[in-house]
């Protein structure tokens, strides 16, 4: 009769069994399949014979998480099919797989109680670090919520990355991956100044997100450069999403109010309020420009190619798994000098069919 377990028994064969079988402990079976610890050969032999016999099979998965493998990065995103920030994901991905790292992705859904409960789960589980992306909310409870988060991750060998995110405040231990988001407005709202547009709505995303925040600062820190007035009255806030951009431009044009170029905060938002010139019959950017954010790959296959500003988000994401892995081969997991470091990178407009000087009309 076969030793194997018949396919009709109940669960896989456990590393307890395999222990029991060979008559050792279970200490020496890990010893033996991590091949970490020296042993003798016929250990070796004999544990081997009995996982080959019961078809055993190692959950390395779970032996990373407890710390006693590959190394896990935790990816949390608030909603996975954000354009944007599953390029960091991907960066973040590919990045780890190159050292042989797993990784795991985790959606928030904007929810804090959400949010905390992935944390503390990968802090449980023992991940090497928590990357979490997106902009946030400019509450004080948010810096409070992050500080404890770093804090707690810290002293269980683990780091916070925040990715899109402003830095906390304080003596934190976590690393910041940002871009320069407001330079890349200020960037983008000149380029429609020095076109000749003085007329700009402007959408640039919730306000209380700060990124947001940063586009709007850049926006308006152009419009002082140029010496040309900005009149609140020409920012529509909202989400990031299609439906924004549509309702806030066909919303400004059945107001009456007057605008020759668009400022999207996002590419997305852009395509939506593309979309809302065409249907009230006006023409991009032969009567309204627009320009977006972001530069994901929806930009060049509009109609006109949309200008926009770039941002690296992959490459933010292969930067935040290599800040990880410089901490863990530093020895302490800490950088000399430092709690927490803060990495920006740079953005840059892209320059393609969406705008043109101001038409004239009578």
């Amino acid at each position: 009769m076969s030793q194997r377990k018949a396919a009709g028994d109940a669960g896989r064969s456990t590393i307890r069994d395999v222990a029991e079988r060979a008559g050792v402990s279970v200490a020496s079976v890990s010893r033996v399949l991590s091949g970490n610890y020296p042993v003798s050969e016929e250990l070796r032999r004999r544990v081997m014979k009995v996982v080959q016999d019961l078809d055993y099979v190692t959950n390395a998965h779970a032996r990373s998480l407890a710390g006693g493998g590959t190394p896990t990065v935790a990816i949390l995103i608030n909603n996975i099919t954000g354009a944007a920030f599953a390029h960091v994901a991907k960066g973040v991905e590919g990045a780890a797989t190159l050292r042989g790292w797993l990784s795991l992705v985790g959606t928030t859904g904007d929810d804090p109680e959400r949010e905390l409960a992935l944390v503390n789960l990968m802090r449980q589980q023992g991940v090497a670090a928590v990357v979490l992306l997106g902009g946030a909310y400019d509450y004080d409870e948010y810096q409070l919520r992050m500080a404890r988060f770093a804090r707690s991750l810290d002293a269980a060998g683990s780091h916070l990355v925040l990715v899109g995110r402003p830095p906390l405040e304080g003596d934190v231990p976590a690393t910041t991956v940002d871009y320069d988001n407001e330079g890349g407005a200020y960037a983008m709202a000149s380029h429609l100044l020095s076109a000749g547009h003085r007329k700009v709505l402007v959408l640039p995303g919730h306000a209380e997100l700060t990124t947001a925040q940063g586009r709007l600062r850049g926006a308006e820190r152009a419009f002082e450069a140029y010496g040309v007035p900005f009149g609140p009255g020409m920012v529509r806030h909202g989400p990031y999403d299609y439906e924004h951009g549509y309702e806030a431009v066909q919303d400004s044009l059945r107001a009456g109010l007057d605008f020759t170029a668009v400022l999207a905060g996002t590419d997305v938002v852009a395509a939506g309020a593309m979309q809302a010139l065409r249907a009230a019959g006006l023409r991009v950017p032969e009567d309204v420009s627009i320009v977006g954010y972001d530069d994901i790959p929806l930009a060049s296959q509009l109609t006109p190619q949309l200008t926009t500003v770039h941002v690296p988000y992959e490459e933010m994401g292969r930067v935040a798994l290599r800040a990880v892995a410089d901490r863990r081969e530093g020895g302490s997991g800490r950088r000399k000098g430092s709690d927490g470091d803060h990495l920006v990178l740079g953005t840059h407009v892209v320059v393609r069919n969406s705008v043109r000087p101001p038409a004239q009309r009578t």
